[in-house]
Protein backbone atom coordinates (compact mmCIF):
# COMPACT_ATOMS: atom_id res chain seq x y z
CA UNK A 1 0.00 0.00 0.00
CA UNK A 2 1.13 3.50 -0.53
CA UNK A 3 2.74 4.77 2.93
CA UNK A 4 0.98 7.43 4.37
CA UNK A 5 2.63 10.30 6.57
CA UNK A 6 2.27 10.38 10.44
CA UNK A 7 1.34 14.15 10.89
CA UNK A 8 -0.44 16.61 9.11
CA UNK A 9 1.74 18.88 9.44
CA UNK A 10 4.82 17.39 8.71
CA UNK A 11 7.22 17.94 5.76
CA UNK A 12 5.98 16.84 2.18
CA UNK A 13 7.86 16.74 -1.21
CA UNK A 14 6.15 19.37 -2.98
CA UNK A 15 6.24 19.69 -7.08
CA UNK A 16 6.64 23.51 -8.07
CA UNK A 17 5.95 24.82 -11.66
CA UNK A 18 6.78 27.66 -13.02
CA UNK A 19 8.63 28.73 -16.06
CA UNK A 20 9.89 31.91 -14.89
CA UNK A 21 13.34 31.22 -12.78
CA UNK A 22 12.74 33.72 -10.28
CA UNK A 23 9.64 32.59 -9.42
CA UNK A 24 10.75 29.14 -9.09
CA UNK A 25 13.56 30.06 -6.67
CA UNK A 26 11.26 32.50 -4.70
CA UNK A 27 8.63 29.87 -3.73
CA UNK A 28 10.99 27.56 -3.73
CA UNK A 29 13.02 29.26 -0.91
CA UNK A 30 9.32 29.75 1.31
CA UNK A 31 8.56 25.89 0.29
CA UNK A 32 12.26 24.65 1.60
CA UNK A 33 12.61 26.60 4.67
CA UNK A 34 9.85 25.21 5.73
CA UNK A 35 11.18 22.30 6.15
CA UNK A 36 9.30 20.55 2.39
CA UNK A 37 11.26 18.95 -0.29
CA UNK A 38 11.01 20.43 -3.73
CA UNK A 39 11.17 19.29 -7.28
CA UNK A 40 10.56 21.72 -9.92
CA UNK A 41 9.49 21.84 -13.40
CA UNK A 42 9.59 24.61 -16.20
CA UNK A 43 6.27 24.07 -18.13
CA UNK A 44 3.56 21.51 -17.88
CA UNK A 45 4.98 18.67 -19.90
CA UNK A 46 7.99 18.76 -17.91
CA UNK A 47 5.23 18.64 -14.91
CA UNK A 48 3.11 16.00 -16.36
CA UNK A 49 6.58 13.94 -17.41
CA UNK A 50 7.87 14.39 -13.66
CA UNK A 51 4.86 12.91 -12.10
CA UNK A 52 5.56 9.95 -14.09
CA UNK A 53 9.37 9.29 -13.52
CA UNK A 54 9.49 10.20 -9.94
CA UNK A 55 9.28 6.86 -8.19
CA UNK A 56 7.54 8.48 -5.27
CA UNK A 57 4.68 10.85 -6.28
CA UNK A 58 4.33 14.92 -4.54
CA UNK A 59 1.85 15.55 -1.98
CA UNK A 60 1.45 18.73 -3.26
CA UNK A 61 1.85 20.72 -6.65
CA UNK A 62 1.94 24.57 -6.71
CA UNK A 63 1.42 25.10 -10.58
CA UNK A 64 1.46 28.90 -12.44
CA UNK A 65 -1.57 29.14 -14.58
CA UNK A 66 0.79 31.19 -17.06
CA UNK A 67 2.89 28.48 -18.74
CA UNK A 68 4.64 28.62 -21.95
CA UNK A 69 3.10 25.12 -23.53
CA UNK A 70 -0.31 24.90 -21.86
CA UNK A 71 -2.20 26.72 -19.39
CA UNK A 72 -1.98 25.54 -15.48
CA UNK A 73 -5.52 24.74 -15.81
CA UNK A 74 -5.07 22.26 -18.62
CA UNK A 75 -2.22 21.05 -16.00
CA UNK A 76 -4.80 20.19 -13.43
CA UNK A 77 -6.95 18.75 -15.27
CA UNK A 78 -4.61 16.10 -16.74
CA UNK A 79 -3.45 15.58 -13.15
CA UNK A 80 -6.96 15.01 -12.26
CA UNK A 81 -7.99 13.00 -14.79
CA UNK A 82 -5.26 10.42 -14.43
CA UNK A 83 -6.13 7.55 -11.54
CA UNK A 84 -2.34 7.66 -10.35
CA UNK A 85 -2.26 11.05 -9.29
CA UNK A 86 -6.20 12.46 -9.29
CA UNK A 87 -5.76 12.61 -5.32
CA UNK A 88 -3.16 15.14 -5.62
CA UNK A 89 -3.61 18.68 -4.79
CA UNK A 90 -3.02 21.50 -6.73
CA UNK A 91 -2.65 24.79 -6.01
CA UNK A 92 -2.48 27.20 -8.91
CA UNK A 93 -0.46 30.37 -8.67
CA UNK A 94 -0.52 33.46 -10.68
CA UNK A 95 0.63 37.40 -11.47
CA UNK A 96 -1.53 38.03 -14.24
CA UNK A 97 -4.67 35.98 -14.15
CA UNK A 98 -6.20 37.10 -10.56
CA UNK A 99 -10.06 38.20 -11.45
CA UNK A 100 -12.67 36.31 -10.22
CA UNK A 101 -13.50 34.42 -13.56
CA UNK A 102 -9.65 33.51 -13.04
CA UNK A 103 -10.04 32.11 -9.90
CA UNK A 104 -13.37 30.64 -10.43
CA UNK A 105 -12.27 29.06 -13.79
CA UNK A 106 -9.05 27.48 -11.79
CA UNK A 107 -11.26 25.93 -8.89
CA UNK A 108 -13.97 24.54 -11.31
CA UNK A 109 -11.21 22.95 -13.26
CA UNK A 110 -9.95 20.96 -10.51
CA UNK A 111 -7.71 23.18 -8.35
CA UNK A 112 -7.99 22.52 -4.68
CA UNK A 113 -6.64 26.01 -3.88
CA UNK A 114 -5.46 29.76 -5.57
CA UNK A 115 -3.20 32.32 -5.01
CA UNK A 116 -2.09 35.51 -6.33
CA UNK A 117 1.06 36.76 -6.43
CA UNK A 118 3.08 38.35 -5.03
CA UNK A 119 1.80 35.26 -2.50
CA UNK A 120 3.09 36.24 1.04
CA UNK A 121 5.37 33.62 2.47
CA UNK A 122 3.20 32.72 5.22
CA UNK A 123 -0.38 32.50 2.98
CA UNK A 124 1.81 29.98 0.80
CA UNK A 125 2.93 27.95 3.72
CA UNK A 126 -0.41 27.89 5.76
CA UNK A 127 -2.38 26.90 2.26
CA UNK A 128 0.28 24.35 1.63
CA UNK A 129 -0.37 22.76 5.26
CA UNK A 130 -3.95 22.91 4.57
CA UNK A 131 -3.99 21.19 1.27
CA UNK A 132 -1.44 18.73 3.51
CA UNK A 133 -4.23 18.17 6.00
CA UNK A 134 -6.59 17.97 4.13
CA UNK A 135 -5.20 15.17 1.56
CA UNK A 136 -3.19 13.12 4.45
CA UNK A 137 -6.85 12.90 6.16
CA UNK A 138 -8.12 11.36 2.89
CA UNK A 139 -5.04 8.80 2.81
CA UNK A 140 -5.77 7.38 5.95
CA UNK A 141 -9.12 7.02 5.41
CA UNK A 142 -8.75 5.32 1.83
CA UNK A 143 -6.00 3.63 3.81
CA UNK A 144 -8.17 2.33 6.82
CA UNK A 145 -11.39 1.36 4.80
CA UNK A 146 -8.85 -0.61 2.29
CA UNK A 147 -6.99 -2.18 5.52
CA UNK A 148 -10.58 -2.69 7.59
CA UNK A 149 -11.68 -4.45 3.79
CA UNK A 150 -8.25 -6.65 4.07
CA UNK A 151 -9.00 -7.69 7.30
CA UNK A 152 -12.43 -8.80 6.67
CA UNK A 153 -11.40 -10.97 3.69
CA UNK A 154 -8.78 -12.11 6.14
CA UNK A 155 -10.89 -13.12 9.19
CA UNK A 156 -13.57 -14.89 6.21
CA UNK A 157 -10.28 -16.57 5.16
CA UNK A 158 -9.98 -18.40 8.29
CA UNK A 159 -12.68 -20.64 8.50
CA UNK A 160 -11.73 -22.21 5.46
CA UNK A 161 -8.32 -23.27 7.90
CA UNK A 162 -8.26 -26.74 8.86
CA UNK A 163 -5.16 -26.77 11.19
CA UNK A 164 -3.31 -24.38 13.19
CA UNK A 165 -0.46 -24.41 10.74
CA UNK A 166 -2.73 -23.40 7.88
CA UNK A 167 -4.73 -20.68 10.35
CA UNK A 168 -1.08 -18.98 11.03
CA UNK A 169 -0.48 -19.26 7.03
CA UNK A 170 -3.52 -17.31 6.44
CA UNK A 171 -3.19 -14.92 8.91
CA UNK A 172 0.59 -14.09 7.63
CA UNK A 173 -0.43 -13.51 3.93
CA UNK A 174 -3.59 -11.36 5.66
CA UNK A 175 -1.01 -9.29 7.19
CA UNK A 176 1.25 -8.87 4.11
CA UNK A 177 -2.21 -8.30 1.92
CA UNK A 178 -2.96 -5.09 4.87
CA UNK A 179 0.44 -4.11 4.83
CA UNK A 180 1.44 -4.70 1.67
CA UNK A 181 4.76 -6.96 2.71
CA UNK A 182 6.65 -8.74 4.65
CA UNK A 183 4.69 -10.49 8.10
CA UNK A 184 5.70 -13.48 10.38
CA UNK A 185 3.07 -14.96 12.36
CA UNK A 186 3.30 -17.32 16.06
CA UNK A 187 0.02 -19.24 16.86
CA UNK A 188 -0.43 -21.76 20.00
CA UNK A 189 -2.72 -23.63 21.54
CA UNK A 190 -3.02 -25.24 25.03
CA UNK A 191 -1.59 -28.73 23.29
CA UNK A 192 0.22 -27.57 20.53
CA UNK A 193 3.45 -25.95 20.18
CA UNK A 194 3.81 -22.81 19.09
CA UNK A 195 4.20 -22.42 15.09
CA UNK A 196 6.12 -19.90 13.60
CA UNK A 197 4.92 -19.08 9.49
CA UNK A 198 6.35 -16.46 7.68
CA UNK A 199 5.21 -14.12 4.54
CA UNK A 200 7.97 -12.53 2.50
CA UNK A 201 5.00 -10.36 0.38
CA UNK A 202 4.71 -12.20 -2.66
CA UNK A 203 2.03 -14.53 -1.56
CA UNK A 204 3.97 -17.35 -0.55
CA UNK A 205 4.66 -18.27 3.27
CA UNK A 206 6.73 -20.47 4.79
CA UNK A 207 6.63 -22.41 8.22
CA UNK A 208 10.04 -23.42 10.56
CA UNK A 209 10.45 -26.02 12.67
CA UNK A 210 14.13 -25.13 13.64
CA UNK A 211 13.39 -21.63 15.33
CA UNK A 212 13.14 -20.38 18.34
CA UNK A 213 9.07 -20.43 18.56
CA UNK A 214 9.61 -21.70 21.86
CA UNK A 215 11.31 -18.81 23.26
CA UNK A 216 9.28 -16.05 21.40
CA UNK A 217 5.96 -17.83 22.96
CA UNK A 218 6.95 -17.67 26.14
CA UNK A 219 8.32 -13.95 25.53
CA UNK A 220 4.64 -12.70 24.03
CA UNK A 221 2.68 -14.97 23.37
CA UNK A 222 1.24 -14.30 26.90
CA UNK A 223 2.02 -10.81 27.12
CA UNK A 224 -1.57 -10.07 26.15
CA UNK A 225 -3.07 -12.27 28.89
CA UNK A 226 -0.58 -10.90 31.53
CA UNK A 227 -1.36 -7.26 31.08
CA UNK A 228 -5.12 -7.70 31.51
CA UNK A 229 -6.50 -7.22 27.75
CA UNK A 230 -7.23 -9.33 25.05
CA UNK A 231 -4.15 -7.74 23.36
CA UNK A 232 -1.33 -6.02 23.31
CA UNK A 233 0.59 -4.00 20.78
CA UNK A 234 4.37 -3.12 20.92
CA UNK A 235 7.15 -1.40 18.19
CA UNK A 236 10.27 -2.83 19.34
CA UNK A 237 13.63 -3.03 18.14
CA UNK A 238 13.85 -6.33 15.59
CA UNK A 239 17.22 -7.47 18.28
CA UNK A 240 14.65 -8.34 20.82
CA UNK A 241 12.11 -10.20 18.81
CA UNK A 242 13.41 -13.48 19.20
CA UNK A 243 12.48 -14.95 15.78
CA UNK A 244 14.89 -15.27 12.88
CA UNK A 245 14.01 -13.20 9.33
CA UNK A 246 11.95 -10.55 11.56
CA UNK A 247 9.96 -7.97 9.03
CA UNK A 248 11.65 -4.94 10.06
CA UNK A 249 11.54 -1.45 8.79
CA UNK A 250 14.41 0.33 7.37
CA UNK A 251 15.11 1.67 10.89
CA UNK A 252 15.28 -2.13 12.75
CA UNK A 253 11.83 -1.73 14.52
CA UNK A 254 9.00 -4.41 14.22
CA UNK A 255 5.38 -4.35 15.33
CA UNK A 256 4.17 -6.88 17.54
CA UNK A 257 0.40 -7.46 18.29
CA UNK A 258 -0.02 -10.63 20.24
CA UNK A 259 -3.75 -11.67 21.75
CA UNK A 260 -4.51 -14.25 24.22
CA UNK A 261 -8.02 -15.97 24.41
CA UNK A 262 -8.91 -15.59 27.92
CA UNK A 263 -8.41 -18.54 30.09
CA UNK A 264 -7.24 -20.61 27.73
CA UNK A 265 -3.80 -21.36 25.66
CA UNK A 266 -4.97 -20.27 22.78
CA UNK A 267 -2.72 -17.20 21.35
CA UNK A 268 -1.51 -15.54 18.46
CA UNK A 269 1.70 -12.65 17.52
CA UNK A 270 0.97 -10.94 14.15
CA UNK A 271 4.72 -9.33 13.07
CA UNK A 272 4.96 -6.51 10.50
CA UNK A 273 7.76 -3.52 10.05
CA UNK A 274 6.94 -1.27 12.48
CA UNK A 275 6.86 2.04 10.22
CA UNK A 276 3.79 0.24 8.45
CA UNK A 277 1.54 0.70 11.06
CA UNK A 278 1.83 4.79 10.87
CA UNK A 279 0.59 5.42 14.02
CA UNK A 280 -2.60 3.29 13.69
CA UNK A 281 -2.10 -0.28 15.16
CA UNK A 282 -6.05 -1.22 15.62
CA UNK A 283 -6.00 -3.29 12.43
CA UNK A 284 -3.29 -5.32 13.48
CA UNK A 285 -4.27 -5.63 16.80
CA UNK A 286 -7.87 -7.17 15.46
CA UNK A 287 -6.22 -9.24 13.39
CA UNK A 288 -3.66 -10.86 16.22
CA UNK A 289 -7.21 -10.92 18.41
CA UNK A 290 -9.10 -12.60 15.30
CA UNK A 291 -6.65 -15.04 14.69
CA UNK A 292 -6.18 -16.02 18.62
CA UNK A 293 -9.91 -16.74 18.92
CA UNK A 294 -9.72 -19.20 15.63
CA UNK A 295 -6.61 -21.06 17.06
CA UNK A 296 -9.04 -21.53 19.88
CA UNK A 297 -12.09 -22.84 17.79
CA UNK A 298 -9.96 -25.05 15.83
CA UNK A 299 -8.78 -26.20 19.41
CA UNK A 300 -12.36 -26.74 20.76
CA UNK A 301 -13.50 -28.17 17.67
CA UNK A 302 -11.01 -30.99 17.64
CA UNK A 303 -11.80 -31.68 21.02
CA UNK A 304 -15.49 -32.12 20.54
CA UNK A 305 -14.79 -34.06 17.32
CA UNK A 306 -12.53 -36.57 19.37
CA UNK A 307 -14.87 -36.74 22.34
CA UNK A 308 -18.23 -37.52 19.43
CA UNK A 309 -15.88 -39.85 17.43
CA UNK A 310 -14.47 -41.63 20.53
CA UNK A 311 -18.43 -41.98 21.97
CA UNK A 312 -19.51 -43.07 18.54
CA UNK A 313 -16.68 -45.83 18.63
CA UNK A 314 -18.27 -47.38 21.86
CA UNK A 315 -21.54 -47.53 20.59
CA UNK A 316 -20.62 -49.44 17.38
CA UNK A 317 -19.85 -53.55 17.97
CA UNK A 318 -17.20 -54.76 19.26
CA UNK A 319 -16.95 -57.56 16.37
CA UNK A 320 -19.14 -58.93 13.95
CA UNK A 321 -20.91 -62.77 15.79
CA UNK A 322 -19.50 -66.21 14.29
CA UNK A 323 -22.77 -67.72 12.80
CA UNK A 324 -23.02 -71.03 10.24
CA UNK A 325 -25.81 -68.99 8.44
CA UNK A 326 -23.26 -66.52 6.49
CA UNK A 327 -19.98 -64.67 6.07
CA UNK A 328 -20.01 -61.23 7.07
CA UNK A 329 -17.45 -58.33 6.69
CA UNK A 330 -17.65 -54.88 7.42
CA UNK A 331 -15.85 -51.40 7.70
CA UNK A 332 -16.77 -48.28 9.02
CA UNK A 333 -15.03 -45.08 8.15
CA UNK A 334 -15.65 -41.98 10.46
CA UNK A 335 -15.18 -38.51 8.32
CA UNK A 336 -12.10 -36.82 8.97
CA UNK A 337 -11.16 -34.55 11.56
CA UNK A 338 -12.40 -31.36 9.43
CA UNK A 339 -16.15 -32.26 9.25
CA UNK A 340 -18.96 -32.54 11.46
CA UNK A 341 -19.37 -36.49 13.22
CA UNK A 342 -22.35 -38.19 11.89
CA UNK A 343 -24.89 -40.68 13.52
CA UNK A 344 -24.15 -43.64 11.05
CA UNK A 345 -23.93 -47.25 12.32
CA UNK A 346 -24.57 -50.76 11.74
CA UNK A 347 -25.50 -53.87 13.36
CA UNK A 348 -25.21 -57.77 13.02
CA UNK A 349 -27.25 -59.90 15.60
CA UNK A 350 -28.07 -63.71 15.58
CA UNK A 351 -31.69 -63.49 17.13
CA UNK A 352 -33.97 -66.21 17.91
CA UNK A 353 -35.52 -65.66 13.99
CA UNK A 354 -31.62 -65.71 12.38
CA UNK A 355 -29.23 -63.24 11.86
CA UNK A 356 -29.93 -60.24 11.98
CA UNK A 357 -28.36 -57.15 9.57
CA UNK A 358 -28.78 -53.60 10.43
CA UNK A 359 -27.44 -50.21 8.77
CA UNK A 360 -28.86 -46.04 9.86
CA UNK A 361 -27.65 -42.89 9.55
CA UNK A 362 -29.08 -40.34 12.10
CA UNK A 363 -29.45 -37.00 10.29
CA UNK A 364 -27.62 -34.31 11.15
CA UNK A 365 -23.53 -34.16 12.04
CA UNK A 366 -22.90 -33.40 15.43
CA UNK A 367 -21.97 -34.96 19.18
CA UNK A 368 -25.95 -35.02 18.98
CA UNK A 369 -26.19 -37.01 16.52
CA UNK A 370 -23.95 -39.43 17.65
CA UNK A 371 -26.11 -39.64 21.24
CA UNK A 372 -28.80 -40.28 19.12
CA UNK A 373 -27.44 -43.15 17.13
CA UNK A 374 -26.19 -45.06 20.16
CA UNK A 375 -29.38 -45.25 21.59
CA UNK A 376 -31.43 -46.36 18.30
CA UNK A 377 -28.65 -49.28 17.72
CA UNK A 378 -29.13 -50.08 21.58
CA UNK A 379 -32.70 -49.96 21.12
CA UNK A 380 -32.57 -52.31 17.93
CA UNK A 381 -30.67 -54.69 19.83
CA UNK A 382 -33.26 -55.26 22.55
CA UNK A 383 -36.42 -55.24 19.98
CA UNK A 384 -34.36 -57.49 18.00
CA UNK A 385 -33.45 -60.27 21.07
CA UNK A 386 -37.37 -59.80 21.99
CA UNK A 387 -37.79 -61.34 18.41
CA UNK A 388 -39.91 -58.71 16.80
CA UNK A 389 -40.44 -58.74 12.56
CA UNK A 390 -38.17 -56.01 10.96
CA UNK A 391 -40.73 -53.75 10.62
CA UNK A 392 -42.03 -54.56 13.73
CA UNK A 393 -38.45 -53.35 15.15
CA UNK A 394 -38.89 -50.07 12.98
CA UNK A 395 -42.57 -48.68 14.68
CA UNK A 396 -41.14 -49.63 17.85
CA UNK A 397 -37.79 -47.40 16.76
CA UNK A 398 -39.86 -44.68 15.19
CA UNK A 399 -42.16 -44.46 17.89
CA UNK A 400 -38.84 -44.63 20.61
CA UNK A 401 -37.34 -41.57 18.54
CA UNK A 402 -40.48 -39.51 18.41
CA UNK A 403 -40.82 -39.71 22.33
CA UNK A 404 -37.62 -39.28 23.36
CA UNK A 405 -36.03 -37.20 20.43
CA UNK A 406 -38.57 -35.26 18.72
CA UNK A 407 -36.09 -32.87 16.37
CA UNK A 408 -33.78 -35.72 15.09
CA UNK A 409 -34.94 -38.04 12.21
CA UNK A 410 -33.45 -41.22 11.25
CA UNK A 411 -32.70 -43.82 8.54
CA UNK A 412 -32.98 -47.49 9.31
CA UNK A 413 -32.70 -50.41 6.94
CA UNK A 414 -33.06 -54.31 8.69
CA UNK A 415 -32.49 -57.56 7.24
CA UNK A 416 -33.31 -61.10 8.82
CA UNK A 417 -31.95 -64.19 7.43
CA UNK A 418 -33.86 -67.15 8.62
CA UNK A 419 -32.79 -69.86 10.70
CA UNK A 420 -32.37 -72.43 7.65
CA UNK A 421 -31.08 -69.75 5.42
CA UNK A 422 -33.51 -69.78 2.74
CA UNK A 423 -35.73 -66.44 3.54
CA UNK A 424 -34.87 -62.95 3.80
CA UNK A 425 -36.97 -60.29 5.52
CA UNK A 426 -36.16 -56.86 4.78
CA UNK A 427 -37.82 -53.77 6.18
CA UNK A 428 -36.38 -50.20 5.09
CA UNK A 429 -37.36 -46.64 6.95
CA UNK A 430 -36.09 -44.74 4.14
CA UNK A 431 -32.73 -45.83 4.02
CA UNK A 432 -30.90 -46.63 0.62
CA UNK A 433 -31.99 -50.30 -0.59
CA UNK A 434 -30.21 -53.18 0.47
CA UNK A 435 -28.24 -54.71 -2.64
CA UNK A 436 -28.87 -58.17 -3.80
CA UNK A 437 -26.30 -60.49 -6.14
CA UNK A 438 -27.82 -64.27 -6.74
CA UNK A 439 -25.01 -66.82 -6.97
CA UNK A 440 -24.99 -66.63 -10.71
CA UNK A 441 -23.99 -62.44 -10.73
CA UNK A 442 -27.16 -61.01 -11.06
CA UNK A 443 -27.74 -58.54 -9.18
CA UNK A 444 -30.86 -56.18 -7.72
CA UNK A 445 -31.86 -53.65 -5.31
CA UNK A 446 -34.85 -54.50 -2.53
CA UNK A 447 -36.73 -50.76 -3.22
CA UNK A 448 -39.38 -51.40 -0.67
CA UNK A 449 -39.61 -49.07 1.98
CA UNK A 450 -41.44 -46.93 4.52
CA UNK A 451 -41.05 -43.29 5.99
CA UNK A 452 -37.66 -42.46 8.04
CA UNK A 453 -37.99 -42.51 11.54
CA UNK A 454 -39.13 -40.35 14.05
CA UNK A 455 -42.59 -39.00 11.99
CA UNK A 456 -45.02 -41.16 13.47
CA UNK A 457 -46.15 -42.72 10.39
CA UNK A 458 -47.18 -46.24 9.91
CA UNK A 459 -44.38 -48.93 8.12
CA UNK A 460 -45.33 -51.46 5.78
CA UNK A 461 -44.70 -54.98 6.23
CA UNK A 462 -41.40 -56.70 6.02
CA UNK A 463 -40.62 -57.80 1.89
CA UNK A 464 -40.11 -61.32 2.00
CA UNK A 465 -37.17 -62.75 -0.02
CA UNK A 466 -36.26 -66.32 -1.33
CA UNK A 467 -32.28 -66.91 -1.05
CA UNK A 468 -30.12 -69.26 -2.38
CA UNK A 469 -26.40 -70.17 -0.68
CA UNK A 470 -23.76 -68.11 -2.52
CA UNK A 471 -26.21 -65.04 -2.16
CA UNK A 472 -24.34 -61.87 -1.03
CA UNK A 473 -26.24 -58.81 0.67
CA UNK A 474 -24.55 -55.23 0.41
CA UNK A 475 -25.84 -52.56 2.52
CA UNK A 476 -24.38 -49.22 2.69
CA UNK A 477 -25.01 -45.79 4.14
CA UNK A 478 -25.26 -42.67 1.95
CA UNK A 479 -21.34 -41.71 2.78
CA UNK A 480 -20.46 -44.00 0.45
CA UNK A 481 -22.00 -43.17 -3.24
CA UNK A 482 -23.63 -40.08 -2.18
CA UNK A 483 -21.77 -37.03 -3.51
CA UNK A 484 -22.41 -33.16 -4.08
CA UNK A 485 -23.36 -32.70 -7.69
CA UNK A 486 -23.58 -36.41 -8.87
CA UNK A 487 -26.85 -38.17 -9.75
CA UNK A 488 -27.47 -40.71 -7.19
CA UNK A 489 -29.59 -43.35 -8.87
CA UNK A 490 -26.66 -43.46 -11.44
CA UNK A 491 -24.46 -44.04 -8.59
CA UNK A 492 -26.10 -46.60 -7.46
CA UNK A 493 -26.24 -48.15 -10.50
CA UNK A 494 -22.42 -48.49 -10.76
CA UNK A 495 -22.47 -49.86 -7.30
CA UNK A 496 -24.68 -53.24 -9.13
CA UNK A 497 -21.74 -53.53 -11.78
CA UNK A 498 -19.27 -53.60 -9.54
CA UNK A 499 -21.08 -56.03 -6.87
CA UNK A 500 -22.13 -58.31 -10.39
CA UNK A 501 -18.44 -58.69 -10.94
CA UNK A 502 -17.23 -58.85 -7.70
CA UNK A 503 -15.53 -61.75 -5.79
CA UNK A 504 -17.24 -64.45 -3.56
CA UNK A 505 -15.18 -63.32 -0.42
CA UNK A 506 -16.85 -60.76 2.12
CA UNK A 507 -13.83 -59.21 2.81
CA UNK A 508 -12.68 -58.58 -0.82
CA UNK A 509 -15.65 -57.37 -1.30
CA UNK A 510 -15.96 -54.53 1.25
CA UNK A 511 -12.54 -53.46 -0.68
CA UNK A 512 -13.58 -53.51 -4.09
CA UNK A 513 -16.68 -51.18 -3.01
CA UNK A 514 -14.14 -48.72 -0.81
CA UNK A 515 -11.88 -49.13 -4.47
CA UNK A 516 -14.32 -47.55 -7.01
CA UNK A 517 -16.21 -45.20 -4.33
CA UNK A 518 -13.33 -43.87 -2.35
CA UNK A 519 -14.82 -41.90 0.48
CA UNK A 520 -14.78 -37.91 0.52
CA UNK A 521 -14.31 -37.76 4.10
CA UNK A 522 -17.25 -35.18 3.88
CA UNK A 523 -19.26 -37.74 5.98
CA UNK A 524 -19.35 -41.03 7.96
CA UNK A 525 -19.46 -44.41 5.76
CA UNK A 526 -20.68 -47.68 7.12
CA UNK A 527 -20.53 -50.74 4.52
CA UNK A 528 -21.65 -54.43 6.01
CA UNK A 529 -22.06 -57.42 3.39
CA UNK A 530 -22.75 -60.58 3.70
CA UNK A 531 -22.65 -64.37 2.09
CA UNK A 532 -24.98 -67.14 2.83
CA UNK A 533 -23.40 -70.47 3.20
Amino acid sequence: MTSVPLADGGSALIMLVDDNPTNRYVLGTYLRRAGHEVVEAEDGAGALALLRDLPALPETAVVDVRLPDMTGFEVCEAIKSEPRTAALPVIHVSASAISTTDRAQGLNRGADAYLTEPVAPNELIATVAATLRYARARKRAETLAARLSELNRATMDFYRAENTAELAARTALGATRIYGGAAAVVVRSAEDAPIHVRSTGDGETTASADDPSERFGRQFLGRAGQAGAPVRLDVLPAAEVPLPAVPADAEGTVAVASAQVKGTGSAASVLVPGSALHGDGDVLSQLAHACALSVEALRSYRQEHTLALTLQRTFLPVSLPRTSLADLAVRYLPANRTAEIGGDFYEALTVPDGLLLAVGDVAGHSLDAAVVMGELRHALRAYALEGHAPDGILTRLDNLLYRVDATMGATVCVAVLGGDGTTLRIANAGHLPPLLREPDGTTRYVTRHGPMLGLQLPHPPAEELAVRRGSQIVMVTDGLVERRGTDLDSDLGRMADVLAGGPDDVEEVCELMLRHFPPDGRDDVALLTARIR
